[in-house]
Order: structure tokens, then sequence, then C-alpha cells
């Protein structure tokens, strides 16, 4: 089980820290996010360090399907009734311009970058797409409702957006990481003001950036109640139909394509960690069904942080941690979230105000009824009584039979069968 990014990328190497050192900025994780806020601190001339507990881009980075786009699901609407027009302006906005840097960006480097149209579909449900296209006319969009050629299956219609962008995500990674300050096998476990402490030595920092996908630390942010973690699958088959462009369900259980060379890609079998789900054999009974011919070449999981509303937690990590950065819960949509984190988390270190930097606030009402299922799964699984805890609260683990993993569902920590740490936010082995 191994994405097309990994076996089709040559990554570059760092060396482990060796003793303390000093940085005016420390970023923890290496994953696309860590890696761009370390590139534009070092165009800034900025003091930085940043540390990865494996190699870059082995976790989240990936397992994406790798799509560049402001097109995240039927949000728009949804967005322009909770938070209002401006807002949701400034949200479109910080999108298109991250989608834009990518395109400046991956002039310089051969990572496979494609312009293309992005599509949510519906099966069944036009009337949300007809809402959804009207909110597109407000925000200075195309307005319409579009047929899916493209689709082997009947659909209501889609929402279309021009001007968006794929690529090859570990090439593009180990294009901008190379000349990058960098420490691999380096894994932070305790964390003090001004301090990270690791199995190689003590760093001390004015600042930190957490980059880790899921927040590290526990004491503050809340983000324990904040997030859930979700996993999603996706094949690759060769001899399948060709797509021009990216195309997603927009119910969160349903499927989505894109190209790649001469693979397509679909992706599905949602479910929350440590839930069942429909995993690769819905979309193997998927694949055999529309495209018969087809051979599958690479298949693999990807799992995301969900927030409690429609916009990631892209700022302060805390208001008792004022010099500490978080960039989290990006949905599914991690590619085109890390380039607003960084070029965000760029300018508040330095001070600088950001026109974007309220609509990604961490800070931001936690009033929302997905907060009330965050608590309520927490608390079933403290009060579960199993053998297997998640070192990370406590938690009751379930036994994954397809990834053969003890998954978490209350956070979303995962770990091999002999206990070994697999997915944060737990930071060390469970003892199985």
């Amino acid at each position: 089980m191994d994405s097309v990014w990994r076996k089709t990328a040559a990554m570059p190497h760092f060396g482990k820290l060796e003793g303390d050192v000093k940085t005016d900025v420390l970023i923890i994780g290496g994953g696309i996010t860590g890696i761009l806020c370390a590139y534009f601190l070092k165009e800034q001339g900025i003091d930085y360090l940043l540390v990865e507990g494996q190699e870059i881009g082995h976790g989240v980075t990936g397992n994406t399907t790798a799509k560049i786009t402001a097109q995240h699901g039927l949000i728009y609407a949804k967005m322009l009734r909770h938070r209002g027009l401006e807002k949701t302006k400034l949200y479109l906005e910080a999108n298109q311009k991250a989608v834009l840097k990518y395109m400046e960006l991956a002039k310089d480097y051969d990572c496979d970058f494609m312009r293309k149209k992005a599509f949510v579909y519906s099966l069944d449900n036009r009337r949300k797409l007809e809402e959804e296209a009207e909110c597109y006319g407000r925000l200075g969009l195309v307005n319409e409702v579009v047929e899916t050629p493209e689709l082997p299956f009947a659909t209501a219609g889609a929402v279309m957006m021009q001007d968006q962008a794929q690529f090859h995500p570990l090439k593009f990674l180990a294009g901008i990481a190379k000349d990058l300050n960098i420490r691999e096998h380096t894994f932070v476990t305790q964390l003090m003001p001004g301090r990270a402490v690791t199995d190689a030595g003590v760093i001390t920092c004015k600042q930190m950036i957490f980059a880790t996908h899921y927040p590290i630390d526990n004491k503050h942010g809340r983000y324990f109640i904040k997030l859930y973690q979700h996993r999603s699958y996706v094949i690759a088959l060769q001899k399948a139909q060709q797509m021009d462009g990216m195309y997603v369900d927009e119910d969160r259980r349903g499927l989505s394509f894109r190209s790649y060379k001469d693979l397509l890609l679909v992706g599905g079998g949602s479910h929350r960690t440590g839930k069942k789900g429909g995993d690769w054999q819905e979309l193997r009974q998927f694949a055999r069904q529309y495209y018969p011919e087809a051979e599958e070449k690479y298949w693999w999981a990807a799992q995301d942080c969900m927030p409690l509303d429609e916009a990631p937690y892209i700022g302060l990590y805390a208001r008792a941690m004022p010099e500490c950065y978080v960039a989290t819960g990006f949905q599914k949509w991690g590619i085109t979230s890390a380039m607003i984190s960084a070029m965000l988390l760029t300018d508040m270190v330095q001070g600088i105000e950001n026109p974007y930097a309220e609509v990604f606030d961490p800070g931001r009402s936690i009033f929302k009824r997905q907060l009330l299922c965050n608590t309520a799964e927490s608390l079933v699984n403290l009060l579960t009584p199993t053998r297997p805890r998640c070192p990370h609260m406590g938690c009751a683990l379930k036994w994954n039979p397809v990834e053969h993993s003890w998954d978490c569902p209350c956070h979303g920590s995962r770990f091999a069968e002999d206990g070994t740490l697999l997915d944060n936010p737990a930071n060390g082995d469970a003892r199985l």
C-alpha cells in the first residue's frame, strides 16, 4: 500500500539534530505546510529550523489527491449563511491567492503541474447546486449549473470553478525543500515555553509553528474537542477513462476523481477514524462496475483533520501561547490550505497584519453542532472498558481489520499491530 506520489518521487534527505541548538522560529512538522513555512521564512531572511520526526513528506502530504483548488465542496452557500458575505469573500480570495502562488512556484520545479477546472457534482440534488451557483454569482464566479459528461454515471449536474490546478505533491516538495534548514528523524517529546525537547537535544526558540497535522499540545487551544479525524481511500487505475476536470461529490460519502498521466485516481470510502467505512472495497466495486477493463496500479489511504465549521484553524495557537502558531483542520483540502497557512503565518511571526487572519482565527467561537458530536464520541470511548488505550488522552482503541491498525475514534491517533505510532496526535507508541 503506497501512493503513486511516494513511488515516483526522489526525496532529499536531511541529517538528525545533534545536540542543543537555538533558532528564532522553530517549525515542527515536515509536510507541505511546514516546508512552505520554512521556504517563505528563508525568503524573508528569518532564522528558522524545521524538525520532522520521520522524513519530510512521510505523512499526510504523501497521501493526498493533490488538487489545488478554492472549491471545497458546496461550502460557499453555507459560509454565506453562517459567516456573511465579507468573510466568505475573504475565504475565497485567500484560497485563490494560494492557487496563484502554486502556479508561480511550480514554474521552477518539474512537478507535473497542470491547470484544471474543478467541479462539485451531486447525484440527485440540483437545488443544492443551484443555490451554490447563485452564491458563486455573488462572489464573482461562474454561476451556472453545468453537465458532467466525463463522469460514467448520471448526475444532477455540477458547479464549476475555473483556473484551478493539480500537481505531483512530493516532486514539488522535493524541489522547494532541498536547500532548507531541516532536521529529519528528530522527534519532539516535550514542549515548554520557548523550548522543545527532542530525542537528540533541546531547541531554544523565540517562536514556534506547529505544522504537525493535528496539534501536539493538549494543554491549550481545546483542539481535542475542536477537531476529529476522517479517513478516506484512493485507488489509481490504468486503462480507465481519463478526465480533464477534477471532480468531487457534494456528499462527503461520495467519490472524487482526477487523472494523473495514464492513471485515473478514484477516492472515497470515507469514515470517521476508528469507525467502519467503505474503504477500498467500495472503490473496487465501483471500478468493477464502471471500468471493468481497468487495472489497479496503486492504492492508499489518507487522513484529514476536520474542524467545527467550514474553515481551517490557522493563526495563534492559544492566548496562553502568544509566540506559538498553528495550522490544522484542513478538512480534505490540505494542499491549498497549506499555502494559505504558510503565507499567513509568515506574516504573523513578523508582526505583519494579514487581511485573512480573522477568517481562519483558531480562537473563533466553538459553539457549533459538531462540538456536541466530538464531545459525545470522546466520552463514550473514554468510558469504554477495553485494554488497548490511546496514550494521547486515554480513549479506547478500536481494531481496524482492513488496515490492520489500532485506531482512536476520539482524536484519530493510529497504531500498528505492535503499537508503533502511525498517526498523531499521540506522541508515542501504544502499549497493547
